[in-house]
């Protein structure tokens, strides 16, 4: 594309992973965005404390706007100030006045692409499919585009039945911010899991990690993500709270190994890796992931990541893993998402799929 494109984007935070767990992603698009020579504008609401929580100033590669969510009014306003914009995106999970934003962007007047950006496809779905008179589902048709922070064909077939185009635009790592440092004894541990507590993956991490922190009472645990202070209990268990992104790496390379636990709705539909699967590649960690359909496509079991479907499993390979192993693992799983899984690549794929609709081709 030889022109850059004003890009505005309606976000949860792009400064703030404080209950924002799709800040990262955020920052590896919006990054390769701008190399390529587009202009962002990232719109994002003062809301849960964000603001309080920053993980870092505002960024080179974007110009962030912080506004106030005090009424459907306000919110309308700030979607105004994008009515130059070539492409507006609307995210899920902004977590203000969502259903304001989603028609207020459709609602500009102009020529503007208008996108909408599912970063739980999932779930999203699953609340569209089951009742007709959703205001999103009414909504959907009216979009140039979705795009998927995952869910490969069942994804893609879904929203279809909704009216809508979908393209997968997956997490990927950004090598500049996740790689391999040294390692930090105070997160010394067998095991570590980090992920916020939430309602659609607490039964989840009680099945794959508080049931291995119980098999291997002899091994040391770490847990990390914020609302998990009254669940640690267990002498083998240390709890850190919320981890800055700045730590991920240092929690990602010490421990033998790191646990992923999707989401319920993400492990359900598959093709939908986590952010965190790909920090700790990048990092060099040894991952253990629960099991879910599509994993093969980004890592190669048995070789790059380790896959378990129960608790159980998940104290079986850390039984039998060593040091050895284990780093063998995470070199494997390095150098497979640097050479395919990179956000330079996802930024390329974007700017495809934009230049296409733009040109009036198939995206």
């Amino acid at each position: 594309m030889s022109d850059g494109l004003r890009i505005a984007f309606f976000g949860s935070s792009l400064v703030s992973s404080y209950w924002n767990g799709a800040c990262t992603y955020y920052r590896g698009i919006i990054r390769a965005l701008h190399e390529r020579g587009h202009e962002v504008t990232f719109y994002e609401p003062r809301a849960y404390e964000r603001q309080e929580h920053r993980d870092i100033p505002d960024p080179p590669y974007a110009r962030v706007v912080v506004y106030e969510p005090t009424d459907a009014a306000a919110v309308r306003a700030v979607v105004a100030r994008a009515r130059d914009a070539d492409v507006v995106v609307k995210t899920s999970g902004v977590g203000v006045f969502d259903d304001v934003l989603e028609a207020a962007v459709l609602d500009l007047p102009g020529g503007s692409m208008r996108i909408f950006w599912d970063v739980d496809a999932p779930a999203t779905l699953g609340a569209m499919e089951a009742d007709p008179d959703d205001a999103l589902r009414a909504l959907i048709p009216g979009y140039d585009l979705v795009l998927s922070y995952g869910g490969g064909e069942p994804v893609i077939d879904r929203y279809a039945a909704l009216g809508a185009r979908c393209v997968p635009i997956y997490n990927a790592l950004d090598p500049s911010t996740h790689h391999p440092v040294a390692p930090d004894p105070d997160y010394a541990a067998d095991l570590a899991f980090l992920g916020n507590r939430l309602p659609d993956r607490e039964a989840r991490v009680e099945e794959f990690f508080f049931r291995a922190v119980e098999a291997l009472p002899e091994r040391r645990f770490l847990l990390g993500g914020s609302g998990w202070a009254d669940r640690v209990t267990q002498p083998n268990l240390g709890y850190l709270g919320h981890v800055s992104p700045q730590d991920h790496n240092a929690l990602n390379v010490t421990p033998l190994a790191v646990l992923n636990v999707s989401r319920e709705s993400m492990a359900a539909n598959g093709w939908s890796p986590a952010t965190r699967v790909f920090e700790a590649a990048g990092a060099g960690a040894c991952l253990i992931t629960d099991a879910w359909l599509g994993i093969e496509d980004f890592l190669e079991p048995g070789r790059e990541v380790l896959v378990a479907h129960d608790g159980a499993e998940v104290a079986a390979l850390l039984s039998e893993l060593d040091p050895e192993r284990a780093a063998a693992i995470g070199r494997a799983a390095r150098e497979r998402v640097l050479a395919a899984h990179t956000y330079e690549r996802r930024g390329e794929l974007v700017e495809q799929v934009l230049s296409a609709h733009l040109a009036g081709r198939p995206a």
